[in-house]
């Protein structure tokens, strides 16, 4: 049984002083306090949905700072995923902007891109994508992912689906933001339900991706 109560105010303020002091000295300091506020919680909440939606990975906070210009050690977030395919599946977020869900896939290589392309330009799935995205934006979820600027190669710029055609990642994301719901329980009700309502998407996504027969979710 999940013992999950909410995420505090503590939680958010440990993010809004972390983006302030990204370092070594402040997160030693606070360490306890993202075990207690952040880590922790995160881990109930999943594990009160894991039995519908799977096992989930709590991503580590530390960046990887290898190959980048900004040498800043921590996350500014706490970010966990739960997959159904090669990044493809779930999505939720803490950070001082508050709680944000999301769905989708995040990263393709070039088979399973190429898949994803031929997906979109099919005359059946194509459209039935478009469908799913539209009635996800009626209920307020937002599309996003990376995409070219131009057509990709193989596609001509007036293809009907020009705009997904595009995306070399795909992603639907909600935010709560602050809403008092995130400090209580009833909020791992609320992902649960949100997580459903991108199932069909998630489904999709996986089933091209991977090359595999979809079944979606009605």
């Amino acid at each position: 049984m999940s013992n999950f109560a909410g995420f505090t105010t503590e939680a958010l303020d440990f993010y809004d002083d972390l983006e302030v002091d990204n370092s070594k000295a402040f997160w030693d300091a606070h360490k306890q306090v993202y075990q207690d506020h952040v880590r922790g919680p995160m881990e109930a909440l999943l594990a009160g949905l894991e039995r519908e939606f799977g096992p989930a990975k709590i991503f580590r906070p530390y960046r990887d700072v290898r190959f980048a210009k900004d040498k800043t050690p921590y996350k500014t977030h706490q970010g966990a995923f739960v997959a159904t395919a090669e990044a493809t599946g779930w999505y939720v977020e803490l950070s001082a902007r508050g709680v944000m869900v999301a769905g989708g896939f995040y990263h393709a290589g070039p088979d399973a891109l190429a898949r994803f392309r031929r997906a979109v330009a099919d005359d059946v799935r194509g459209p039935e994508l478009e469908r799913l995205l539209a009635k996800l934006s009626r209920s307020h979820w937002e599309t996003g992912g990376d995409r070219l600027k131009t057509a990709p190669r193989g596609f001509d710029l007036d293809h009907p689906r020009i705009e997904l055609l595009r995306h070399r990642s795909l992603t639907v994301h909600k935010s709560y933001g602050f809403e008092p719901i995130i400090h209580s329980a009833e909020l791992a009700t609320k992902i649960k339900r949100d997580w459903r309502q991108v199932r069909p998407l998630v489904e999709w996504v996986s089933g091209q991706v991977s090359g595999t027969t979809v079944h979606l979710t009605r």
